[in-house]
Formats: C-alpha cells, structure tokens, sequence
C-alpha cells in the first residue's frame, strides 16, 4: 500500500518558513557578532541587536500561523512538524547561541552547560506537545498550555536583552546587568515544564469580536508598544510569565474575560508547544 502523501497547506506554511528564516538569520548574526566581539564591540553590539529583532519577528511568524491554520481548518501533522522544527531553531537554538555569547568571557564553562540546559528543555517540550498531539484521543484544540510556551520563553529573553541595551543608552554592550540572563534562561527551563497553567489564545482569531471599548485598549496597547518598544515588550512578555502564577487565584469569570474562553471551563491540564 502506497503511503499518502502528506497535505501542504501554503498560507500556514508559508508564515512557518518566516519563522524558521527568522530563526536561521537571528543565528548568522549572532555568530558574526561573536567573531567581531574583540576585534569591534561597537559593530558586534549591533549584530547582536538586529539577532533581536528576527527573534521577535520568528514569535509575530509564529503567532499567524497557527491563526490561519485554524481560520481555514488547514492544521495537519506536516504543519505541526514543520512548525516544531522552526521553533527548535527559532526559539531554542538563537535564544541559546545569543546568551551564551554575550556572557561566554566570564563564565565560559557555566554559560555553556547553561545555554544547553535551556536548549534541550526546549527540544524535549516541542517533543512532548507532539507526540501528545498524535494520539487519536487527545484534545489537539486545548485552550491552555501546561508550562510556559517556547515562543514566549524566546520572546521574554529578545526583549530583556533589548531593554537592556536600551538602558546602557547605545553603548552597545551590557555591562553588568548582562548577568541576569543565564539565571533567566535556568528559570525559564524550569518554567517550561512547570505545571502552571498558560492560556494558549486558541480562542482569537480573525473572527474575534469585541466591544468599541475593548477594541480601543487593544488598539492603545499596541500604539504604545510600538512607540515604545525599547521597553514594552519586556512588559509584555513578564505579564505573561506572571499570570501563570495569578491565574489559580482568579475567579473563572476573569479567566474566561482575560482568555477570550466561551463555553467550557479551561482543562485542568494541558499540553503546550
């Protein structure tokens, strides 16, 4: 019996190939930033910063595809592989290859067993979400994810270490506020597979519909960030990170305002990427 060929669906696919280039270029220049770290700080600080913008810009790929998946009913296993491959690369490999080099003089040994720790915490959560997608009776729609998502794990290390570029005020190099990213990368291996509960926003698509008031906020909330963006993702990526450890203390009415959730209480348990 001849195998089928698996469907390749374009749209979704084509928004996963921008986060894997966004990963694979995020890479590159983190690589040549650590070959001019000696020779030229100045030239290799700016390497290092655009290495954050293609990490944020993998996250933005990242999110659109999984919307226009569910918005045309085109989620297939190829499309689930396909995206874990780029977020391996995107979310794992740069967030991990770009720590390791702003802190490798120092701690050269340590940095490095830390950096790996964080990659393969990654690896094994792409891992997990999969092979838990692939049973025939397992919820591949859950609204929440169980550990903090790798997409945001990324997102949360780019915009701390853009926030702290900002605060050196263009000198291009961290100083010693640079510290606090391993430790971050620790915390956030661990955070991975925590049993804390995160909302996927599953729930959010094109077809979402808001109250005038709400929209304005939303619309606030991004003009902001954009207007501030040396800063405001941090922001954004630590609220996050934080509503984790509120949400078992919220009532299931703000759960369900704050996650767009209708109908069903959120599972208990559930599986993230």
């Amino acid at each position: 019996m001849n195998e089928q060929p698996s469907k390749i669906y374009l749209l979704p696919n084509l928004m996963t190939a921008g986060n894997l280039f966004c990963g694979f270029t995020a890479t590159l220049k983190i690589l040549e930033g650590a070959l001019l770290q000696e020779s030229n700080p100045d030239a290799a600080g700016d390497l290092f910063h655009t290495a954050i913008w293609f990490v944020l810009g993998a996250f933005v790929f990242d999110f659109l595809d999984g919307r226009l998946a569910r918005l045309g009913g085109h989620e297939s296993p190829f499309g689930r592989e396909f995206d874990s491959l780029a977020d391996i690369v995107s979310f794992g490999l740069a967030p991990a290859l770009m720590v390791y080099r702003v802190v490798l003089q120092e701690f050269p040994r340590a940095c490095w067993i830390i950096a790996f720790v964080y990659l393969a915490c990654g690896a094994l959560r792409l891992a997990r979400f999969n092979s838990a997608a692939a049973r025939p009776n397992e919820a591949n729609h859950q609204n929440t994810f169980t550990g903090f998502p790798i997409p945001a794990a990324a997102g949360l290390i780019a915009s701390i270490t853009l926030f702290l570029l900002w605060l050196a005020e263009g000198e291009h190099r961290l100083g010693n506020w640079k510290f606090v990213l391993p430790p971050l990368l620790l915390f956030l291996s661990f955070m991975m597979f925590s049993r804390f509960q995160y909302p996927s926003f599953k729930a959010v698509n094109w077809k979402t519909k808001k109250s005038i008031p709400r929209f304005l906020v939303i619309s606030l909330i991004l003009v902001f960030t954009v207007m501030n963006y040396e800063w405001m993702p941090a922001v954004l990526f630590l609220s996050y990170l934080l509503y984790g450890f509120l949400r078992p203390w919220l009532s299931r009415e703000w759960r369900r305002e704050i996650e767009e959730e209708i109908g069903e209480e959120p599972p208990e348990e559930g599986v993230g990427r």
